[in-house]
């Protein structure tokens, strides 16, 4: 979907910018090699040679605590209290989210709706487990909300 985004009509495809996905691990330097940052590329298999097709992936290691703005950052991602952040913009939106009523508010209703799917999903999955094992008969599964079945 970010190549119709990011081009207009008879635009080619090598025109498309770059693009980079950035995963931030919180917990520990997932690799355990002590860098910053890992970037990550796609390849060819078969070829073993690099896609180019543009796409990049970097893992940033949380843990990283430097003083440089991707140490700030990582500080501030693990911050409890938003007096403490380094970035003002992100300090403004914690402080909201966690003593402004509204934005407490707020943040209760998404926690409420990723519970809900999380709920969802472990009931989908408890029955696919089931299915598999064997161990109902589909007719009795059918009643569970977690699946309709037609008849």
């Amino acid at each position: 979907m970010l190549d119709v985004e990011n081009l207009s009509a008879g635009q080619e495809f090598d025109e498309l910018p770059d693009t980079y996905t950035i995963f931030t691990i919180i917990e520990k330097d997932f690799y355990g090699l002590d860098e910053v940052v890992y970037p990550v590329e796609r390849m060819n298999l078969t070829t073993g040679k690099p896609s180019e097709d543009g796409e990049h992936i970097l893992y940033v290691n949380g843990e990283y605590r430097g003083s440089s703005e991707i140490g700030k950052l990582m500080h501030d991602f693990n911050c409890t209290d938003a007096d403490d952040m380094n970035f003002d913009l992100m300090a403004e939106r914690t402080k909201y989210l966690k003593e402004n009523p509204k934005g407490v508010g707020e943040m209760c209703k998404v926690m409420g709706e990723m519970k809900n799917e999380s709920i969802q999903g472990e009931k989908r999955m408890t029955v696919l487990r089931t299915l598999q094992a064997g161990s109902m008969r589909l007719r009795k599964l059918s009643i569970s909300r977690a699946f309709r079945l037609k008849k």
